[in-house]
């Protein structure tokens, strides 16, 4: 299979130039070993059981060879961490060290934080604009940075080709496979996770249909902002069963160390106007595709009435995915804006190094009125100048700009 290059590529190239040791860390599948490979003189593989004997007796790292060192799944010797903040500390130089993880170790009890000496940088799915399916004529950072000027472009994806890129997932092994093979492949991903990589971990579910279920419930809260308690409640089935609290926390923490769960955190301006803000979190699996298979959704079922309810949520999915991507090469962080009581809400936040905020409203259609854009304009009015810029993402034809300054950009035109 043909590499695809990735948004994090640039990200990488620049880094390896000063920085010692660099941790890629993201769930299983998103192409972490892909990139980092193109990059190593040596590879670890330590999923390999001799490999990992090997390097656990040299952990000096005495026949190192010149180049960037390559030490694949490095959670499965967790000593390696400690291993290379040590040779960061003696002086490493900059592209000395590449690790990939899809977990953090069941137990970091000794294991240095690496503060200071690992940078760790999270690889996701492919975003859309990665997939090669469109030509991205709008750039984020360029709207970060107040630099986006005319607004322009047309594509022929259309609502169907979205429901399309949920279904096909941006797991690289799995995206162009054809359509039955995809389930497959996805179903056996989910399996996995709660067979394998859970108790791996050290988390063993005595009922594994019970965490299924609440995986199921979390996928149907994707993009909201459900409490727990309802999304515990949503998990109880025709048995009668339903976990205790405590059980759904653990679900939560050990789904959270294999990169699984993505929540978007409730955001707030560094110097904030607003009185009182909602920080409750906006619920997202790491790939729309895993809530879709879990809900036993298809791309068919999302364009007809049997799953309109969920097609908005993943289209949402998919718009957060790929800001999330391209933010996250520009510096940015990505939050959601919602006031405590709910009359004003702002889909998804990035915000600058430098405090200026891009606000971006995510709409299942093409056409937008003045109602999609008005917590927008009120999000300028409270900010002011800190607004580089302000859009609606959309499922239409064409990129523009309305005579309120408002953006309105497809998804498939919007890249890094």
């Amino acid at each position: 299979m043909s590499y695809s290059p990735r948004t994090l590529d640039s990200q990488l190239d620049e880094l390896l130039e000063v920085a010692p040791a660099i941790a890629i860390e993201g769930p299983k599948g998103v192409g972490k070993t892909a990139t980092a490979r193109r990059r190593a003189a040596s590879v670890w593989m330590l999923d390999d059981d001799d490999q990992r004997s090997l390097l656990s007796a040299d952990l000096s790292f005495s026949n190192r060879a010149q180049g960037t060192t390559l030490i694949d799944e490095w959670q499965k010797l967790p000593q390696v961490w400690d291993a290379v903040r040590r040779q960061v500390d003696d002086h490493a130089t900059p592209g000395s060290f590449l690790l990939t993880g899809s977990a953090t170790p069941a137990s970091s009890q000794g294991t240095h934080s690496g503060a200071g000496r690992i940078l760790s940088l999270r690889m996701r799915p492919m975003a859309l604009y990665e997939r090669g399916e469109a030509a991205p004529t709008v750039s984020l950072k360029a709207l970060l940075h107040g630099g986006g000027g005319d607004i322009e472009g047309t594509t022929e994806f259309g609502v169907a080709d979205y429901m399309e890129a949920v279904e096909a997932s941006g797991f690289p092994g799995i995206t162009s496979r054809p359509e039955l093979f995809r389930e497959d492949l996805l179903e056996a991903y989910v399996q996995r996770v709660i067979d394998r990589d859970l108790p791996d971990l050290g988390f063993t579910s005595r009922r594994p249909e019970v965490l299924r279920r609440w995986l199921a419930a979390y996928a149907a809260a994707s993009s909201s902002t459900a409490k727990y308690s309802e999304i515990l409640d949503a998990t109880t089935a025709g048995d009668g069963y339903q976990p205790t609290k405590v059980t759904t926390i653990n679900y939560r923490d050990h789904l959270t160390q294999l990169w699984l769960l993505d929540p978007t955190p409730g955001w707030s301006p560094s110097s904030s106007p607003f009185a009182r803000l909602q920080q409750a979190p906006k619920h997202q699996l790491a790939d729309p595709a895993l809530a879709a298979r879990l809900l036993n959704l298809n791309a068919k079922k999302l364009s007809s009435s049997r799953g309109a309810h969920m097609a908005g949520p993943l289209f949402e999915s998919l718009v957060t995915l790929t800001v999330k991507v391209a933010a996250q090469a520009a510096r940015a962080r990505v939050g959601h804006l919602r006031t405590r009581n709910g009359d004003r809400e702002v889909d998804l936040i990035v915000e600058g190094r430098d405090g200026q905020v891009l606000g971006i409203e995510v709409k299942l259609a093409a056409s937008v009125d003045s109602g999609d854009v008005k917590h927008l304009l009120w999000l300028k009015e409270q900010l002011k100048d800190d607004v580089s810029d302000l859009i609606v993402v959309t499922t239409g034809k064409y990129a523009y700009r309305r005579e309120d300054g408002v953006a309105v950009v497809p998804l498939a035109l919007l890249g890094a």
